[in-house]
């Protein structure tokens, strides 16, 4: 079994729609015993709270649901418990890279490097991008989840 965990700054926006999407290819697949992903946040802005609304709204229209969502902070522990870490842009992984012990480095990455339709190291904040980049942000993560599914399932 893989466990995964996305993390962006609050865990309100970006890693929420993350989870909600890699969770629906990995049910759609029928790999939800193989695959297990979780999100988070590097900031505690948010303990407790659902996803901004306008990325529960992006997201419903595309038929995943994050009503049920609640904004969490990264704990020494994820380390330990995730086989990935997949920060959405280089801020947070950088935040990820310090608080890591030596020997949980090589789980950390970009969740962007499993993508292929687009030229991006970052999800973006959609918060810059109006009502569009809800949207963006929903496209980038679909696309980076079909990649990250594909080399998991490469993985032996």
């Amino acid at each position: 079994m893989s466990r995964i965990l996305f993390v962006c700054t609050g865990n309100i926006c970006r890693s929420p729609t993350a989870e909600g999407v890699v969770r629906s290819i990995i049910i759609n697949k029928g790999m939800g015993e193989l695959i297990k992903v979780n999100s988070a946040g590097t900031h505690g802005y948010h303990i407790g709270e659902p996803p901004d609304p306008r990325t529960c709204e992006a997201a419903l229209r595309r038929g995943i649901d994050l009503s049920g969502y609640r904004a969490r902070k990264v704990v020494p522990e994820d380390f330990e418990r995730f086989d990935l870490l997949l920060a959405m842009d280089r801020g947070n992984l950088a935040l990820l890279q310090r608080g890591a012990r030596p020997e949980y480095q090589a789980k950390l990455g970009l969740f962007m490097n499993y993508a292929s339709d687009f030229d991006a190291e970052e999800v973006p904040d959609p918060y810059y991008g109006g009502e569009q980049g809800f949207e963006l942000v929903l496209d980038m993560v679909e696309d980076a989840g079909q990649g990250l599914i594909r080399a998991l399932q490469r993985t032996p």
